[in-house]
């Protein structure tokens, strides 16, 4: 494999930067607009993967990442945290504008984008993959250039610190993991506290131990290996929102997006409307409540029944994949 210098002049979707030596282009990880990197390439034709070798010149928004992990551990969970914040606001509106123009076939303008309302901490929801060693376990990432190895992750700077301490307790409990040599969790804030789901293993005889050993989870589902359906261990919350479906992970962002589409309603004088991908309905029952009818698609039963549960006639709530229900779904044109 060659090593060659290449220019950085802009970020991919993924995260990779982009730049070309000699009509080649090149995808070079945890490079930033304005570098002058030499990279060890391989790859056909016109593209190629680089490995980063060195900085000859580094790029004037080039910062030091806070996460321990970024660097030390080449954590893949982020991408972008070698860069400036502003920075990373400039390349992913290049990413959508490149997007709508190359699939799309629409020539745009970079559109505007909205800053979050925090830079860290944000993120309610933690999926980590976990491995036995010894008669210990460990949970963590894996590093973004070997989707295999996983590393032990002590903090996250991205998640909310609840969500990182019910980790740590989760941890504490190992000995009543299901029986497996691999699992994934997923820890996530919720008004009724901290929520797991636990994924793999083939019985789990302990999780009454389980549960008794990690107090501060609200509620605990488990998802055995071999597709079988997930299953409530318990849930000691008031409110028994699905915890366990999608929902977006930066909440203050979330709240943004969701006042955008009310507002843009309102200013339309939208009376029907389509969900699709309705998640746990927060969108269509906000639009529910101001008079429009919705029809809700979504492919998990708890979300789906969660959001039937709160949307007011004549809105609905429908179950099953977009792609199948949507052309059924769409208003008729006027």
């Amino acid at each position: 494999m060659a090593v060659v210098s290449v220019s950085i002049d802009s970020i991919a979707a993924g995260g990779d930067g982009v730049g070309r030596n000699e009509g080649l282009v090149v995808f070079v990880p945890r490079t930033a607009p304005g570098d002058v990197v030499t990279a060890q390439i391989s790859g056909r034709g016109h593209f190629a993967r680089g490995s980063l070798r060195s900085i000859v010149n580094a790029s004037p928004v080039r910062t030091d990442p806070p996460c321990q992990h970024y660097t030390r551990d080449r954590c893949g969970g982020c991408q972008l945290q070698h860069m400036t914040y502003d920075s990373q606001l400039a390349a992913k509106q290049l990413i959508i504008r490149d997007s709508l123009q190359r699939i799309g076939k629409r020539q745009v303008e970079p559109p505007p984008i909205e800053r979050s309302p925090k830079e860290w901490r944000y993120r309610t929801k933690l999926t980590l993959a976990m491995r036995r060693r010894g008669a210990r376990w460990i949970a963590g990432l894996h590093p973004y250039d070997d989707p295999v190895r996983v590393f032990p992750l002590s903090d996250c700077p991205i998640t909310d610190r609840s969500v990182v301490a019910a980790w740590r307790e989760v941890m504490q409990a190992d000995a009543y993991f299901p029986d497996a040599s691999e699992l994934r969790g997923s820890i996530c804030k919720t008004a009724g506290g901290p929520t797991l789901v636990m994924m793999g293993g083939e019985s789990w005889a302990a999780r009454d131990q389980f549960a008794a050993a990690v107090p501060s989870l609200s509620a605990v589902w488990w998802i055995p290996s071999e597709d079988k359906p997930r299953r409530l261990v318990f849930d000691k919350r008031v409110d028994k929102s699905p915890s366990a479906s999608f929902a977006q992970v930066n909440a203050e962002m979330a709240d943004v997006l969701r006042g955008y589409v009310m507002q843009s309603a309102s200013a339309d004088a939208i009376r029907t409307a389509v969900d699709a991908y309705a998640g746990a309905g927060e969108i269509a029952v906000a639009l529910s409540d101001t008079g429009i009818s919705v029809t809700a698609i979504e492919l998990d039963s708890d979300a789906s029944e969660y959001s039937a549960s709160k949307l007011r006639q004549p809105s609905s709530a429908v179950r099953g994949r977009v792609e199948d229900i949507l052309p059924s779904a769409l208003p008729p044109i006027s």
